[in-house]
Formats: structure tokens, sequence, C-alpha cells
């Protein structure tokens, strides 16, 4: 049913949230055509790529057949009408559809077409603030056309920009996505959700009381598990329910910050602008072992995975065009246990083994006393090549911060370093 005609005119800021549908498994439809309308996952090791038979034609891994930890990174629709969704355990997405395809994750195919669909919807409409390598921002508030009516539809200048937009991104990638467009960003982050896959939402101020609160809780982007969790304790479990609370009884049950902010939400009420650049805290890379690791028994193979993150983090700061003071690690154990440790150092760096010698003095200062289920490396304090050095201070070296391991750490020289 088509949308009632806007009883106000056009609110001043038009902003879409741009979402591409299922879009590591997209790209890999592109690839292997053959699997399009099949239940397919994302997150499989490179010994699930698929095999090329005599024939030409292609061979398939099948969940059924996978063991480890690893979770999926994504799935197609027809997986998820299955019950597999993104961050479920594979061997469990397994149970839910033993016969899904398998397939490894290619995060530098998936950074290229994610470049392609963001430079097309440039040329259209160049104040995107980007949000990650599947969704953006878009301020569509002064793109020509915008505002003007079709026939009888005074919502046709949005729509026809929006539809030119998806046709852009279609012919760049050969994707489609889905685009909300409402007066902020709460607001359409919630509307690129609701006509997936290939959809256009448009929705206005007017229509929040139809078209928002009947809707879950967790639709509001900022209301996660555990504040769920809390709200149905509470009885509430609608964004309407929300709506219809007193600003101070939620205020008294969240807190001031959280709590007023509940209640601006439930109402679509949304100030933030569209950031067209902002700078990154810390860039890290990490992985999840196959199976938990000793540090002794285990060394070998965690000096290579040590080694591969460093060189990746290392090709993270080359690409981006920066370099960092701040090092860390990321360790954890078996029983989930998480450990961090960093240091700063007073020179910058960026070469992958100057981040190894500095994320190295790191690991000096953690008690190896179980195994590793999980590594990673963090890089912060950035800044670019070129840039005025910071302001003389007292700072940690890496051989100051080793030697200040807490009492508690093992010595430094009983540890076996990866």
């Amino acid at each position: 049913m088509a949308a009632e005609p806007p009883s106000s005119p056009l609110p001043e800021r038009l902003i879409a949230h741009l979402d591409m549908d299922a879009f590591y498994a997209s790209v890999e439809l592109l690839r292997y055509p053959e699997l399009k309308g099949l239940p397919v996952v994302i997150g499989g090791r490179r010994e699930h790529a698929p095999r090329l038979r005599e024939d030409g034609t292609r061979e398939f891994a099948k969940l059924r057949d996978y063991t480890g930890r690893g979770v999926a990174t994504t799935s197609t629709y027809a997986a998820r009408d299955l019950g597999v969704f993104s961050a479920m355990g594979l061997m469990k997405a397994a149970l839910r559809a033993p016969d899904a395809i398998l397939l490894p994750t290619d995060f530098d195919r998936y950074r290229h077409y994610s470049r392609l669909f963001k430079a097309a919807v440039a040329e259209l409409a160049p104040v995107i603030e980007d949000r990650g390598i599947d969704e953006i921002y878009i301020d569509l508030s002064a793109v020509p056309g915008i505002r003007e009516p079709v026939g009888h539809d005074p919502l046709g200048g949005i729509r026809s920009v929006a539809r030119e937009i998806k046709n852009s991104v279609l012919r760049a990638t050969g994707l489609t996505c889905s685009i909300g467009i409402t007066p902020n960003k709460l607001l359409s982050k919630i509307a690129s959700e609701i006509d997936k896959p290939d959809g256009i939402t448009v929705l206005l101020a007017e229509e929040i009381p139809a078209r928002i609160w009947p809707l879950s809780v967790r639709k509001i982007n900022g209301i996660g598990p555990k504040a769920a969790a809390r709200l149905a304790a509470l009885g509430i479990e609608t964004v309407g329910q929300i709506a219809a609370a007193e600003p101070a009884w939620l205020i008294e049950q969240f807190g001031k910050s959280y709590g007023a902010w509940l209640h601006e939400a439930s109402h679509g009420r949304d100030n933030r602008p569209v950031v067209t650049f902002s700078e990154p805290v810390s860039i890290s890379r990490e992985t999840t072992f196959e199976r938990d690791l000793h540090a002794v028994h285990d060394r070998a193979e965690l000096g290579r995975i040590f080694t591969r993150l460093c060189e990746q983090l290392a090709g993270d700061l080359e690409r981006k065009g920066y370099q960092g003071r701040t090092i860390g690690i990321k360790l954890r154990f078996e029983g989930f246990h998480t450990v961090t440790r960093d240091l700063t150092l007073d020179e910058p760096i960026a070469d992958a083994q100057a981040l190894r010698r500095a994320a190295g003095s790191c690991l000096k200062r953690v008690n190896f006393d179980k195994r590793l289920r999980l590594l990673g490396v963090r890089i912060g304090n950035l800044s670019h090549p070129g840039d005025a050095p910071p302001a003389a201070k007292a700072r940690k070296t890496a051989r100051g911060a080793s030697a200040e391991a807490p009492s508690g750490a093992a010595r430094p020289e009983t540890l076996p370093l990866f």
C-alpha cells in the first residue's frame, strides 16, 4: 500500500542510510552465480574454497562437514530463512542448515566492492559518512530534485533520487542495496531494514507512531541485548512502549544519560550530523584459533600467527596512511578470560618488524598459565607521517614497559616469546 502523502512540508534535513544487501555473500554470488537462491554461509577457512572438477563444474564445501569454533560472517537470505545469521557459531549453524554451502571470507575482494559502491554514490550525493565496509549515511538535503514532487506524489523526488542511487550502485558493482530516507540518522538506520532486500523506504516524522512504534526495541541502533532484556523485565518490548513511558521513570531505571536518550530515540529525535570524515582512534587485527593453543607446545604456530597479524596491521597502516605510538595486544584464554597490555613509544612506528618488537614487549607482561583461543594486535595514538611530533612528556618505552610488568606477572625471561 502506498504511503499517505505528508501533511506538512518536507523536513529541512533528508538523511539516507544505505545498506548493501547481504554484502559479503552477494559479492561471492557474483563469483559463483550457480549458488544464486541457495543457502550460502560465509566464514569458512581457506580449505573451504570451491574445487574445480574435471568437467569444469565446482565442488563446494557443505556446512555439515565443518569442525571448529569459527562463526558466520554473513549468510544469504536463503540461509537466513533456515535460521543462520551473522556471528552465529558455524557448528550451531550446521545443525540448522547442514546442506548450506560454506565459503571462506575474502576481505580484499569485499573492500574492493566497498570502494566501488561508495564511489558510485559519491558521484550523485557527495556528503557521505562512511560507517563501515557495507553501509553509509548520505545527506540528501541539497541534492538537486530531491524536493520536487513527481505527479501527485510529493515524495516523488526523494524516491527518484533513491532509485538513481540504487541503479548507480547496481551498475558499478552488480549488487543491490536497501535505502532508508528520513529526517535523521537514527530513523534512517531503522528504515533501511524495513523493506530489505533491494528496498526503498521513505519515512517522515508524522509516520513514527504507525511505522516505528510497533517495532521491537532492538530495532533502535543503541539498544543492545542487555538493555533489551532490562526493558523486557520492565514489561517494555516495543518502541511505542518506550515512547509512552514517563521520561523521569526511564531516567530512574536507566540513569540520566541513557534514560533521556531512550525517550528521545523512541520519538525519533536525533540531531547528529552526517560526519564526512573522522580520524580513527586505533587500528587492530585479531584472530580466533580453531583450537586452543599452548604457549610452549604451539609456540611455532603462535609465532607465525603473531607475525602475520603484525604484517596485516602494517599493511592497514600503509594503506590508510597512518603510524602510531601506542601498541597493544589482546589475549583471550580458555574460559574466555581476556587480557590486554599496551605500551607507548617515544616515536611513532608503522612497519611490521617494529610492530612485532613492540607487541612482543607487551607479551612479556602476561602470565601464560592457560591455553590461548584469541590473539590480537592494536595500534593507537595515530598520526600521519610528516605530522608535527607530539609534545615531549614522560612516556614508557618498550624497554621501560617490559621492566614495569605487574608484580603478579611471570618474569619476562621465563616466558615463551612467540
